[in-house]
């Protein structure tokens, strides 16, 4: 491997000669777990987090323990304000930082870091949200284990890589915590935009909003009276990686293949797997598998997106109400002729569609920007914490 004038190779890859590699164990004053009993769980006292308040980041929704059994396990382990949470069983080295007030209580399944002095928390934790953190965990795992787990002596020999003054390791946490923000931003906005949707979606599609300058008085229709509905042929082994055309099988994901059997406006349900909760909409070439409806042929007074957009509304609890219980639930053709919604006139149905797929592709830019601001973190990421871009 060849390495830059300036570098040195290292366990942690290529970094500046000026940089150290530390463990966990050097860099911090304290790595602990929590209580290795299951306490007695309380209506209320004091939060007890556990792994799966760290992998979902919530903070909020969590389970709670008395005053006492706390201060029994504070003793040991004092979850505080710039400490850092690890998960260590389970789900293996997600983190993260403690930026609030806390008096909380952990599992076992967590631990807690104690950030030491000559290296700056919020570097610390930047690299903990690194690829190369969590591969260095992961490979001083019990693999053998189940469910998978960490000890705590092989915690504290992690690598880190350091940058040799406070104000390098300042600069390159400030940046990253920057698009960490930019990101969440972006979260929010999508957020809102999903329920706002969803509002939007319950308002016009009941009929309890109208859009301006339409009145009359809505019809219920039966799907099997205004389109026609068969299932398709195909398996999963007719799937082709780099196929061209859409095969639609019995998931939110859409395979591919390179034939075709229709070419039409079709809405696509699986009958199984996922019942009443996959759509799919679509105006072109496609296949789909034996066990997946094709709803197609709308009569000439309905709007194809109008239909589908019915269906992900108030499709799920009809079918789960009409469900054959097999080895798993599944639909049949008569459950899918029995659907039934209300409907405008034609030009009604038009104009509601285009508002909905109006929000939809509002979402869809934010969704593309977000994955977008992702690839942007973890270049910056790589870039930043093995020191091949220098802040100061």
């Amino acid at each position: 491997m060849s390495v830059p004038d300036g570098y040195k190779a290292t366990e942690v890859g290529v970094i500046p000669v000026d940089w150290e590699v530390r463990t966990l164990r050097e860099v911090c004053r304290q790595i602990v777990d929590g209580t290795h009993f299951t306490p007695t769980y309380t209506r209320e006292g004091v939060p007890f987090y556990s792994v799966e308040n760290v992998t979902a980041n919530d903070f909020k929704h969590v389970k709670f323990i008395s005053i006492k059994d706390h201060e029994l396990q504070n003793k040991r382990c004092n979850p505080e304000r710039g400490d850092i949470l690890m998960t260590r069983i389970g789900s293996l080295g997600d983190t993260r930082f403690i930026d609030w007030d806390v008096k909380a209580s952990i599992y076992v399944s967590l631990a807690l870091l104690k950030v030491g002095e000559g290296i700056d928390p919020c570097f610390l934790y930047a690299y903990s949200r690194s690829h190369d953190f969590r591969q260095s965990v992961e490979n001083r795992s019990l693999m053998s284990a189940v469910p998978k787990k960490i000890n705590m002596g092989a915690i504290g020999d992690v690598p880190v890589p350091v940058p040799p003054t406070d104000a390098e390791q300042a600069a390159v946490a400030e940046v990253l915590s920057d698009v960490d923000e930019a990101i969440a931003a972006v979260d929010a906005v999508i957020a809102k935009k999903r329920v706002l949707k969803t509002a939007t979606m319950q308002a016009l599609l009941s009929g309890t909003r109208r859009l301006p300058g339409f009145s009359g008085e809505w019809e219920a229709v039966n799907l099997g009276a205004i389109a026609h509905i068969k299932t398709g042929s195909r398996n999963n082994e007719d799937k082709q990686p780099d196929g061209k055309y859409p095969l639609f099988v019995r998931s939110q994901h859409v395979e591919r293949i390179n034939t075709y059997s229709y070419d039409e406006e079709a809405i696509l349900v699986p009958g199984e797997g996922g019942v009443g909760s996959i759509f799919h909409y679509i105006n072109g070439k496609f296949d789909c598998h034996q066990r997946v409806y094709k709803i197609s042929q709308f009569a000439n007074n309905m709007h194809g997106h109008f239909v589908y957009f019915s269906m992900v509304h108030g499709f799920g609890s009809h079918a789960m109400q009409n469900t054959v219980k097999a080895t798993v639930d599944s639909l049949r053709l008569p459950t899918f002729k029995a659907f039934r919604f209300i409907a405008p006139s034609k030009k009604e149905q038009d104009a509601i569609a285009q508002l909905i797929l109006d929000l939809d592709n509002e979402l869809a830019d934010q969704v593309a920007n977000l994955a977008k601001l992702r690839r942007l973190k973890a270049g910056m990421m790589q870039q930043l914490l093995t020191g091949k871009i220098r802040l100061v």
